[in-house]
């Protein structure tokens, strides 16, 4: 009996966040899509994979292992998406095709056995959980009445059919539908539950990302990871009436100069955090050459070091950040530094540090030339 997988990999993501669609960001050390690919993989009884993509994503594939793998390009919707799967496999049409989201990467091969024993006796048979949690009805942000929770189900993937009549499913439903499930039904084919898994999650928003690390980590056996980097920046005094330090504009009788605004304190902390993933530095993601960046607001390349973290798995349990300077005066400000910090990096205020030093009347600072930070940033990967 031969045994086809359809990954759909061909939707947006938005509500991931992140610059690029969820099953194509970083999980870890590889991206979303991949741990999915080798999930389906493990699965001995699984031939044939086909993976849907987005025709805008055919330069990402060189993220992936390909191997027997056949890609083809999605349409409009996910049931378009599946359907082109499902053509591009008929030409060697399996008995059985299990059809996955690419956004469920912690998928074990137990359920797959579910699924594929359940199809010994039905056309369809997909993976759910029961709903445990009270229901309500709101409406304005207030409890407006309750529903009963009795034969409610979440549904998960992957979602199992015999090839032939699901094929001939998708070729006559019209309109979207919300899984493969309703198209299965549209078309009278029976379809089993089969009791599913609570760390198959849905990557779906931005805290799905550390929850998937965590389970995938836990089956690899990993240990807590704990990342220190460190980082340092100078910048000169010159012509004006402000600088900008730890996102505080500070009223002074000169400016920093730098290609953006300048934020030796942001830049510091930014460099920690890029080092702590081994991932470089602001010039590199950032580069001075480039025009775009000429004055840009530091807070841009801070919150982006603080998103690729949370892509990699981590969470950020510390930084500090030390202003050396004679001049302006930090102490008055340090609270509020803290506290913008804190708000672009997602943490608590009581995880982020700023303070200042002299240099003794020492070197350049000490001549009051320009103003040096060096942070320090601590992230934890469990």
């Amino acid at each position: 009996m031969q045994i086809a997988a359809v990954v759909v990999a061909a939707g947006r993501g938005v509500r991931a966040g992140g610059d690029v669609p969820k099953q194509w960001r970083l999980l870890g050390d590889r991206v979303v899509l991949a741990h999915t690919l080798d999930a389906l993989r493990a699965v001995d009884r699984i031939g044939p994979l086909c993976l849907v993509i987005h025709a805008d994503d055919q330069d990402r594939l060189t993220d992936l292992d390909l191997t027997g793998v056949t890609v083809v390009t999605g349409g409009a919707t996910r049931d378009a998406s599946v359907r082109a799967g499902l053509e591009a496999l008929e030409g060697d049409a399996p008995d059985l095709v299990l059809i996955h989201d690419a956004a469920r990467p912690v998928l074990r091969p137990a359920l797959v056995d579910r699924v594929i024993a359940a199809l010994g006796q039905h056309d369809g048979a997909a993976p759910a959980v029961p709903v445990t949690d009270a229901l309500w009805l709101g409406t304005g942000g207030l409890v407006t009445g309750t529903k009963d929770r009795t034969g409610l189900w979440r549904a998960q993937t992957p979602q199992g059919f015999r090839f032939a009549p699901i094929l001939a499913a998708h070729r006559s439903h019209s309109g979207s539908a919300a899984d493969d499930v309703e198209v299965a039904r549209a078309a009278g084919m029976d379809v089993a539950i089969v009791l599913g898994d609570e760390e198959n999650i849905k990557i779906t928003g931005p805290n799905d990302f550390a929850r998937a690390v965590r389970a995938l980590g836990q089956d690899a056996g990993q240990q807590m990871d704990i990342r220190t980097g460190n980082g340092f920046d100078v910048h000169r005094f010159g012509p004006g009436d402000h600088v900008w330090l730890c996102g505080v504009k500070v009223p002074f009788g000169r400016a920093l100069q730098g290609h953006s605004d300048a934020d030796v304190g942001m830049h510091a902390v930014t460099d920690a955090i890029y080092g702590a993933l081994a991932r470089g530095d602001i010039g590199q993601h950032f580069p001075p050459s480039d025009p775009q960046w000429k004055g840009a607001e530091s807070h841009i390349f801070l919150a982006h070091a603080c998103a690729l973290a949370r892509e990699m798995g981590f969470a950020i349990t510390h930084a500090d950040c030390t202003l050396i300077c004679e001049e302006p005066k930090i102490g008055p400000l340090a609270q509020a530094m803290r506290a913008k910090m804190a708000r672009i990096m997602e943490i608590d205020i009581d995880r982020m540090s700023v303070k200042a030093t002299t240099s003794e009347r020492l070197g350049f600072t000490g001549r009051r030339e320009g103003i040096a930070a060096l942070a320090t940033a601590t992230l934890v990967k469990s």
